[in-house]
């Protein structure tokens, strides 16, 4: 691979990675994810899958309309904000379909690391909940937008890194 890509790579994971972590900030703060930071991740995988030819093909395009599919459905049902679905999508394209599976798990993992740290830090919050079975408004929950920041970043880390990735679909 040329310098030039080389530091392409590096550079796109960098900015990657600040955009990300602005999105977490305000999902964090906010709980809204900007429109420009899931614009900006889109705008990213063009130098990115440049760097990566192997990425520039329909299966990128594809993770990326399977992932807003399937975030759509998580959307549509309550369970995450519309944020969290453009930014799982425009994530997936730079993650590509052989690792879509592994950025989901990785993105679920986190998620339900800080959900436990929010219920271990609120033991009263936590009981009432387990009283009332998860029925009844108990805040603002788990800002997910920090979830696929930090499973996106990793993994594009790992890539510009040249780390394997086991991949979860069976490609090698």
């Amino acid at each position: 691979m040329s310098s030039a890509a080389e530091i392409t790579r590096w550079g796109v994971a960098a900015l990657f990675t600040a955009v990300l972590a602005w999105a977490a900030i305000s999902d964090v703060r906010q709980r809204r994810i900007p429109n420009w930071t899931v614009l900006a991740v889109v705008g990213l995988f063009v130098p990115w899958a440049l760097a990566h030819p192997w990425t520039w093909d329909a299966w990128a395009l594809g993770a990326g309309l399977l992932a807003l599919l399937a975030s759509f459905g998580l959307y549509a049902a309550g369970l995450i904000g519309a944020g969290d679905s453009k930014l799982f999508a425009a994530c997936a394209l730079l993650v590509g379909i052989g690792d879509l599976g592994w950025l989901a798990l990785a993105t679920a993992v986190a998620g339900g690391a800080i959900g436990l740290v929010s219920l271990v830090s609120r033991p009263t919050r936590a009981l009432v909940m387990f009283n009332m079975r998860a029925r009844g408004d108990f805040g603002r929950g788990v800002p997910y937008g920090v979830a696929i920041a930090a499973a996106a970043a990793a993994l594009a880390w790992l890539a510009v890194l040249k780390l394997p990735i086991p991949h979860l679909l069976g490609q090698a």
